[in-house]
């Protein structure tokens, strides 16, 4: 999707996607229809662990996922085994002109699929979207996060850096599965050419990347490590995914009370029993 601001856009992108079956499990016996079990099927510790804990073999950059939705697709991170980082403008509904609305979607809309290369290996959905009442349409306040159905269980995470803010000057470098119209190949997740933040607001970073629609909701790592400062939200792109432009990243500290929200909603809260959330003054 695409979002001028002035020659600015958001970086999202409507794309049709292929799904692979997730791992299965097994049990230690066969039994037949007579309810007779003919034979016993040994299973090593390692397979054990492995049926325990189907994604244990997944690597550890397949904490960066593909979100799915109605209008667009966009890039994601399990930041913990029931919760996904992602923008908030990719999770909301449109209008007739497929300009930005407030409404959230319904959760059940959005798919989020795993593996980072042309094809998911795997699929998991979602119950709740926490979101701040503003980055709608990218900027401030453009971070929501995703409270899954279910536990991914030995999926690696990455951890949101909350308690120490971003500082001028400090290298960024962002993640994402977008693609852009002269990109060499298909949507697959891809390390983007990152840089310095050069100006700072008390919910964005603005630095020069190369920025592909899609990409929108991936994760902005401080250099040399893999804490998220922040998610990409918009960028000023051309054609070419090699071309590094000024780029607006959400920053993930100035929502601490989104993740608190989506933790307790994950472990059995109703959201209509939390305190509304707010965005940062500017």
């Amino acid at each position: 999707m695409i979002h001028k601001v002035p020659s600015v856009a958001v970086a999202g992108l409507i794309g049709a996607t292929l799904s692979g079956c997730g791992p299965g499990f097994a049990s230690r016996g066969i039994t037949n229809h007579a309810g007779v079990r003919p034979t016993s099927i040994a299973i090593s510790d390692d397979e054990s662990r492995l049926f325990a804990q189907p994604f244990a073999r997944a690597l550890p950059e397949d904490a960066i996922v593909r979100v799915v939705g109605p209008w667009a697709t966009c890039t994601g991170t399990v930041i913990e085994d029931d919760m996904v980082l992602t923008a908030h403008h990719c999770l909301v509904e449109r209008g007739p002109k497929g300009e930005f609305a407030t409404r959230l979607l319904d959760p059940s809309r959005v798919r989020i699929e795993l593996g980072g290369d042309y094809f998911a290996w795997g699929e998991a959905s979602a119950r709740a979207i926490v979101a701040p009442p503003c980055g709608q349409s990218g900027g401030a306040g453009d971070v929501a996060i995703l409270v899954l159905t279910r536990k991914l269980i030995g999926l690696s995470t990455m951890r949101p850096r909350l308690d120490a803010p971003p500082k001028l000057g400090d290298e960024m470098a962002p993640v994402g599965f977008g693609r852009c119209s002269l990109s060499a190949d298909g949507i697959r997740r891809k390390d983007r050419a990152g840089g310095r933040i050069r100006a700072l607001t008390n919910e964005t970073m603005v630095l020069d990347a190369s920025v592909c629609p899609g990409d929108s909701g991936g994760p902005v790592f401080a250099q040399g490590s893999r804490d998220i400062v922040g998610v990409i939200s918009l960028a000023a792109m051309d054609h070419d995914d090699t071309t590094r432009a000024a780029s607006v990243m959400a920053r993930v500290d100035a929502h601490r009370l989104v993740f608190a929200h989506a933790r307790l909603i994950a472990d059995g809260a109703s959201p209509n029993e939390l305190p509304p959330l707010a965005c940062s003054e500017k």
